[in-house]
């Protein structure tokens, strides 16, 4: 293992770079200054919504690039470098399906806002976590037929592999889908990707995924891993991702980014 090459540094934020209680360390934006003195590029990658990831890191926001919505949206300095919206039609033929499954939320996510119905306020609270700008609305359909749509989050309490994935497996003919965390799955268009979105700001750098080193920790951090040549999961990741990762780092709870990032800067000239 050789970090000598890597130009790019890219993260997952949930079950990665943010530890249990949703934070970022302060280890990790003290290494962030001496990766930018080495001119290393970092960029946050996550479900999450882009003013959300921007909270999180609000120290560094000016100096990072951001993939969001599972790669639907990418921007650098608030410019924006990606939008992948699912088309109107489609996402207004599904609604109503998605509508009639038992004991699930569903979210509808915009460039600037995320919708939903739902008032309860269990959900509520979760759902804060990872959007900040939301609107509870009465009807979903009156937003998709007004607004592009770069995703629909679906979340369960239980199990989404579990309890939502089968019964909208179909869809993958026309949607990609992705089980992005336990209680979370994401529908979006099919080239709207972690891995996509990675390949876009790689071109624009002009960096090579032989020069990108990638953190992550589930199921929709798959493709992200197959467009960088060294990958680390997450002792806490699915078994699914260890599988095809090069290699495995501590959880997030025990620094397991800090902790390569720290090797990454010691062999760095």
């Amino acid at each position: 293992m050789s970090f000598e090459k890597i130009k790019l540094v890219v993260s997952d934020m949930d079950g990665t770079l943010l530890n249990s209680n949703n934070e970022v360390s302060q280890r990790f934006f003290k290494l962030f200054k001496q990766l930018q003195n080495k001119n290393i590029i970092f960029c946050a990658v996550s479900g999450r919504q882009y003013n959300s990831i921007l909270d999180k890191l609000y120290p560094i926001k000016n100096d990072i690039y951001v993939i969001a919505e599972n790669g639907a949206i990418a921007k650098n300095k608030n410019k924006l470098l990606l939008c992948n919206a699912i088309p109107i039609e489609k996402a207004m033929a599904i609604i109503p399906m998605l509508i009639n499954i038992d004991n699930i939320n569903i979210v509808l996510c915009t460039e600037e806002t995320a919708y939903i119905t739902s008032k309860d306020e269990k959900f509520i609270a979760t759902f804060q976590k990872y959007y900040h700008s939301y609107k509870i609305v009465d009807n979903l359909i009156d937003i998709v037929s007004k607004t592009p749509i770069l995703k629909i989050a679906i979340h369960h309490y239980n199990s989404t592999e579990k309890f939502v994935y089968p019964a909208i497996k179909y869809l993958e003919k026309e949607f990609l889908i992705k089980i992005s965390g336990k209680n979370w799955l994401d529908i979006s268009t099919e080239k709207a990707n972690k891995g996509n979105a990675l390949k876009l700001i790689q071109q624009k750098l002009k960096i090579h995924k032989n020069e990108t080193l990638v953190f992550g920790d589930y199921l929709n951090d798959l493709e992200m891993f197959e467009a960088a040549s060294l990958s680390f999961a997450m002792q806490n990741a699915h078994k699914e991702l260890k599988k095809v990762a090069n290699f495995t780092t501590k959880s997030n709870d025990d620094f397991g980014v800090e902790i390569i990032l720290e090797k990454l800067l010691s062999e760095k000239k």
